[in-house]
């Protein structure tokens, strides 16, 4: 009894640390992309960047309302999140929950990538991802 109680905590265990979380189906069509800047413009900080989005709906994050999410703006990734866990919030990883659609961000001089990426109101990302093309600006 105790070897089959103690198996059954080892095997919970091990699903907690690796577990995946339920993804939010992506509605067909739904494409986000960065209005502005451009792809290789070369800006001033603060950048404003403005996000854009077809084929769904934005919702503040912890709204559970079919075929919509909120924007997180990835900053400088070489890679791209897991997208079976919630996105992280750090100086990569910038998250707009409460459904905003463009942010002011500072960004020291240099060259930079932005990319934005779907979220479901758990901030995991759909499936398939909606996630932008990356583009490259230069901050001067």
């Amino acid at each position: 009894m105790a070897a089959k109680f103690l198996t059954v905590i080892i095997v919970s265990a091990s699903l907690l640390a690796g577990s995946v979380f339920a993804r939010t189906p992506a509605p067909e069509g739904a494409v986000v992309y960065i209005i502005s800047p451009a792809n290789g413009e070369v800006v001033s900080s603060p950048v404003t960047v403005k996000f854009g989005l077809t084929g769904m709906g934005v919702a503040p994050a912890g709204v559970d309302k079919p075929k919509t999410g909120h924007h997180h703006l990835l900053i400088d990734l070489s890679a791209q999140p897991a997208p079976d866990r919630p996105l992280p919030a750090d100086a990569h990883h910038k998250h707009f929950g409460g459904g905003q659609t463009e942010t002011s961000i500072e960004l020291s001089a240099g060259r930079h990538t932005l990319q934005l990426i779907m979220g479901d109101m758990n901030h995991i990302p759909h499936d398939p991802l909606i996630i932008s093309e990356k583009i490259t600006i230069h901050v001067k």
